[in-house]
C-alpha cells in the first residue's frame, strides 16, 4: 500500500508565496513520516505557477539521507522534464493528462493530442534517465465543461498509455464528482484489463464523502492513494467550496484499519501541526 503525500498540490494555488525556508522545513518533516512518495514540487513556468518557482532551491536543501520516501515532481512539458531529470534524487515525473479537451488546454496550453505526444517524449526521457513517469488522468470522473465523458473513454486513455509504456496511472477526480459505484467500477475494470499498470487514486472530495470514496477504491484493489495533510489545496472549479484534496489523515485512518502502513506516528503528528503553520 502506497501513500503519496502531495504538499505541492496543497501549495501551488496559494496566492501568498510561502517562504522557501518554510517549505524546506515542512518537506523535511514529511520525509520523516515514511510516506512512499512526496509530491514535493514542479518544474513548470514560474509565470504560470509562481508558488513553485523555488522548486530547485528547495530540492537542494532537503534531507534525503534518513528517509525511505521517494520524490515526485510535476512537469507540463519536455523542457520541464529535462530540468527534473538533472536531479538524480527525483524518482518520479508526474504529467497531468486530461480526458477533457477544455481542461487540457487550460491546464497545460495543449490539446489532448499534443499532450499525448508529450507523454510519449517524457516516457522516452524517463527510460534514458532511469525515472518513472506517473500520468494523472485528470477529470477522470467527469468534467464541468460538458466535454464527452464515460468510463469507456477512461479505458481508452489507459490503453493508449499502456501502449506508450507508462506503468503508473493515477485517476484524478479533479472536481470531486465521483461516486463510490463509479470508483469501484473503474478500478476493478482497469486493474483487470491492465495488470502491468499500477493504478492510483487522486481523489478530491467533500470531507463528508471521503471515507466512502476511499473504501470503494480500496475494495476495488487500489493500492496507491494521494492525499494532502488537512485536505489543503484542490480545484477552484469545484462547485462545492468544501471540495479539496483528500486529507491524508483520513486516508491513513481508514487504511490502517486494514493494513500496516508502517508510518512513524510521532513524526506524522508533528507534520500535522506544522501543516497548520505552513497553510495558515
Amino acid at each position: 500500500m502506497k501513500i503519496i503525500e502531495c504538499p505541492r498540490d496543497a501549495m501551488q494555488g496559494l496566492k501568498e508565496f510561502i517562504p522557501t525556508e518554510k517549505k524546506i522545513a515542512y518537506l523535511n518533516q514529511l520525509l520523516k513520516v515514511g510516506f512512499d512518495t512526496i509530491d514535493f514540487g514542479s518544474f513548470v513556468s514560474a509565470k504560470a505557477i509562481p508558488q513553485m518557482r523555488d522548486t530547485a532551491e528547495v530540492l537542494n536543501k532537503l534531507d534525503l539521507v534518513n528517509t525511505s520516501s521517494n520524490l515526485l515532481a510535476i512537469v507540463a512539458n519536455v523542457r520541464g522534464a529535462e530540468d527534473a531529470c538533472k536531479f538524480d534524487v527525483i524518482r518520479y515525473l508526474g504529467f497531468p493528462l486530461s480526458i477533457s479537451e477544455t481542461f487540457q488546454q487550460r491546464n497545460t496550453n495543449k490539446s489532448i493530442s499534443e499532450a499525448l505526444n508529450t507523454v510519449s517524449d517524457i516516457q522516452e526521457l524517463c527510460t534514458r534517465c532511469n525515472k518513472q513517469q506517473v500520468v494523472y488522468i485528470s477529470m477522470g470522473f467527469g468534467n464541468p465543461y460538458n466535454d464527452p465523458y464515460d468510463v469507456g473513454i477512461v479505458e481508452q486513455f489507459a490503453d493508449i498509455l499502456a501502449t506508450l509504456g507508462v506503468k503508473i496511472i493515477s485517476l484524478a477526480d479533479t472536481i470531486g464528482v465521483s461516486e463510490p459505484q463509479q470508483i469501484e467500477y473503474l478500478f476493478k475494470s482497469l486493474i483487470k484489463k491492465f495488470p502491468a499498470i499500477e493504478f492510483g487514486a487522486h481523489l478530491h472530495s467533500n470531507p463528508k464523502t471521503s471515507i466512502e470514496k476511499i473504501e470503494a477504491a480500496f475494495n476495488s484493489g487500489c493500492q496507491r492513494f494521494d492525499g494532502a495533510l488537512k485536505g489543503f489545496g484542490g480545484c477552484p472549479m469545484a462547485k462545492d467550496e468544501l471540495v479539496g484534496n483528500m486529507a491524508t489523515e483520513t486516508i491513513v485512518s481508514f487504511l490502517e484499519s486494514k493494513v500496516d502502513l508502517k508510518l512513524n506516528k510521532e513524526e506524522f503528528s508533528k507534520a500535522l501541526v506544522m501543516a497548520n503553520e505552513v497553510f495558515q
